[in-house]
């Protein structure tokens, strides 16, 4: 995958059950160990990033020289952000589509990481049907005990023109071996590719 380019961004569930990972840097990690993907595939080598609970926030984008404390600064002391409160993933997942196709429409992808513990609302299953003919990939990562019902059957859900979305497990994030973590986030994306293409969602 070294001549791909995608713009690449990231969604942080920051709901009440997400406050320990926030306040015990393994959401700081997070955004560094994915920020590395952003680096690979953006031509401006920046990672685009949203939080959400109930209300969602769309942050500044983090790059190579401002990463360190990216966490603190920009979602923990900042308090024109809504967090800690319950999850709502469509309102987010609607932005997210908004800026990649109709703000800033292009031709190169996105490559969407959405960070989550468990208890998505199942009316995200008609966000992702609809944005499959949009040139969005999703790439869902549970972290923590959950069972993650809903994430867990994303990949037998019918009524898309492709299959624009993944779901793993990583119980602790922190632990994985950057090439484990790499592997297992980039493992459907480039079947993603392919069948885009072919269906001319994206074009080479």
């Amino acid at each position: 995958m070294s001549h791909v380019a995608a713009r690449v961004g990231l969604v942080l569930d920051i709901s009440g059950s997400m406050q320990p990972l926030y306040k015990n840097g393994t959401v700081q990690e997070v955004v560094e160990r994915i920020l590395a993907v952003a680096c690979k595939f953006d031509d401006n080598a920046t990672l685009d990033i949203w939080i959400y609970d109930n209300e969602f926030s769309r942050l500044n984008a983090a790059t190579e020289r401002d990463f360190d404390q990216y966490v603190v600064r920009n979602i923990l002391n900042n308090n024109n952000i809504h967090k800690f409160g319950r999850n709502n993933e469509p309102p987010v997942m609607e932005d997210v589509i908004r800026k990649y196709t109709i703000e800033e429409d292009s031709s190169i992808p996105a490559f969407i990481i959405f960070i989550n513990d468990g208890g998505v609302l199942k009316s995200i299953k008609k966000v992702i049907a609809e944005a499959s003919l949009k040139p969005l990939f999703w790439q869902f990562v549970g972290i923590g005990d959950s069972d993650f019902e809903v994430l867990k059957k994303l990949d037998t859900m019918e009524g898309r023109i492709v299959d624009n979305a993944n779901f793993i497990h990583i119980k602790d994030i922190a632990s994985v071996s950057d090439e484990t973590l790499y592997n297992q986030l980039l493992n459907e994306f480039p079947l993603w590719l392919k069948a885009a293409t072919d269906k001319g969602i994206i074009y080479k």
